[in-house]
């Protein structure tokens, strides 16, 4: 029962994903309808059992911890998780501890996550432009979330910027984004943008902006030498000659990254997704509250890997959208 995770296609399964709460203080257009209707809190697995299913993973060899939502600094004691999750960083069974975060809540939060074992977080942030900013979050205030920033630098976090490129939206801020991250020694990382969630169709297609067109793009300012770096996610990186920074690219619609995927992701009410463009899915709810040992929930673990797809279905082939899911990006953790 503690043999690694493989899945059927011979990928160790060491990252896991997991998100704390599908509710978020934004509202991306991308990501949810302006109006939601979030899970009760019954259904929502507690603290305790998100401790516990963390830890059933990290004891089957997950290495890398990423925490997730909705905003998972929303979730009421959520600093509680983190500091018992760091035992496993002490312990050395877990390499890290981090999160993805929409920036909001880290003036209050950053000090309190480095503490803890935190060392570098990922803030997803697609504009400067605070009328934008606005309109892209719906709900957000641009100047909270780079008061989050300059806060979780200032204790000596390391800050990647996940940025969802945007046909017509952020398409003009691609050299402002970069050198805002150069001058602050911050990775960047630009992501295609992902069928979840129904927000309209035509809407979804408009929205593309392939990430092959942008590299092109940057490469007609900066000079990009291709990287072999992995960092445990499907990003591609390269070096930029002039800033020396480091910017990923993730294309799941342009170029499938699903060979060397070593991830699953679980949901705040405990559902396991093993490919995060299916709709495949298995409880571990069930199992985890079934019984106080956890021979149970192991077994559904280990029966939810062995069904692990070889890869996903996006495709904006011909101006149609393919492999669509019809559940929201916050349900299943950014």
């Amino acid at each position: 029962m503690t043999d690694p995770l493989i899945d059927p296609f011979l990928r160790p399964i060491t990252y896991l994903r997991l998100s704390v709460t599908d509710r978020c203080d934004f509202r991306c257009v991308y990501c949810m309808s302006e109006v939601m209707n979030f899970l009760p809190k019954k259904e929502l697995l507690t603290l305790e059992e998100l401790d516990r299913l963390s830890s059933a993973f990290i004891g089957l060899g997950v290495r890398k911890l990423r925490i997730t939502g909705g905003e998972p600094l929303v979730r009421r004691g959520i600093m509680s998780y983190f500091e018992s999750m760091s035992r496993h960083l002490k312990s050395g069974a877990l390499d890290e501890l981090t999160l993805t975060t929409n920036g909001s809540q880290l003036s209050k939060y950053a000090q309190e996550l480095a503490g803890y074992g935190v060392k570098r977080i990922n803030v997803s942030l697609d504009t400067l432009n605070e009328e934008k900013f606005a309109e892209v979050t719906r709900w957000g205030r641009l100047n909270q979330v780079l008061e989050g920033i300059e806060a979780a630098l200032n204790a000596g976090l390391k800050v990647k910027l996940n940025t969802v490129a945007l046909k017509g939206f952020n398409e003009n801020e691609l050299f402002t984004l970069t050198e805002f991250c150069a001058a602050r020694d911050m990775d960047l990382t630009f992501i295609e943008v992902m069928p979840m969630g129904d927000i309209g169709e035509l809407e979804r297609i408009g929205q593309f902006w392939s990430l092959e067109e942008l590299r092109s793009t940057l490469a007609t300012k900066y000079t990009l030498a291709d990287l072999p770096d992995r960092t445990g996610g499907p990003a591609r990186y390269v070096r930029i000659g002039e800033t020396r920074q480091r910017v990923g690219f993730i294309t799941p619609l342009s170029h499938n990254f699903c060979e060397s995927c070593n991830r699953v992701r679980v949901t705040c009410t405990g559902e396991i997704y093993t490919c995060l463009g299916q709709e495949g899915k298995s409880d571990l709810r069930a199992p985890l509250r079934a019984s106080e040992g956890d021979e149970g929930l192991l077994h559904a673990i280990r029966e939810a890997i062995a069904l692990k797809p070889k890869g996903h279905d996006f495709d904006y082939s011909r101006q149609k959208l393919g492999g669509q899911m019809t559940r929201h990006m916050s349900h299943t953790g950014g």
